[in-house]
């Protein structure tokens, strides 16, 4: 009888070294996977992989998808959409003068991954002083340290980042705001001004607003 505390006792000891083994390679492998990639893929999809970089959609007015879909309120057209792919930070730099930077300075970048960013107005807006019809426009830009250059080009449909600057339609500067914390995930989206809507560009600690003048 005196044998059996005795097993018990180590059986626990063993015990407790197993489970905090598992415990640091769980904590590993939890910390490998945020510094690699943000996205944790599903497992068991046989048709199809997850991608990187998943596409997204920004509205202004943000809530019309929302008041579409609940059918509860006088709807109204919206006045713009951005339709985008969000890549990750994943510890990578992003802006620099380095070209080991995803987005080295001076050299055109199209505001996402896969596919052309796309932005679509659905009435005439005002943007630099600049009337813009309503319709299909890719955007991209021109990052600096202190601004970046917003293009918008009507050379639609089209993947990755193919410039026709014959196409281009308008150039817009705005000023590089710091971001606090920095952002993991790429993001553009729509905040409501006093002439409009601010179009919000953001990633890793830069943040832009390009100004969208429109009669509401």
């Amino acid at each position: 009888m005196k044998i059996l505390p005795k097993y018990f006792s180590a059986l626990c000891i063993v015990y407790v070294i197993v489970l905090l083994g598992a415990c640091t390679q769980n904590k590993n492998d939890n910390a490998s996977v945020t510094l690699k990639d943000s996205l944790k893929l599903p497992e068991g999809n046989e048709y199809a992989t997850t991608d990187q970089s998943p596409m997204d959609i920004s509205y202004f007015p943000k809530e019309f998808p929302q008041n579409k879909m609940s059918g509860t309120l006088l709807l109204q057209a919206p006045v713009a959409r951005v339709i985008y792919s969000r890549p990750h930070k994943k510890g990578r730099p992003i802006f620099g003068i380095d070209e080991k930077n995803l987005c080295p300075y001076g050299k055109p970048w199209r505001l996402g991954a896969n596919e052309s960013t796309e932005i679509e107005f659905f009435m005439p807006v005002v943007i630099n002083g600049k009337n813009v019809n309503a319709g299909r426009y890719v955007m991209y830009c021109i990052p600096h340290a202190d601004k970046w250059i917003v293009v918008l080009n009507s050379n639609i449909d089209s993947w990755g980042l193919q410039i026709d600057p014959s196409k281009d339609i308008l150039q817009a500067e705005v000023p590089v705001q710091k971001h606090i914390p920095a952002l993991e995930d790429f993001t553009i989206v729509f905040e409501s001004a006093g002439y409009g809507a601010d179009l919000i560009m953001a990633w890793d600690e830069v943040k832009v607003a390009l100004p969208v003048t429109f009669s509401k």
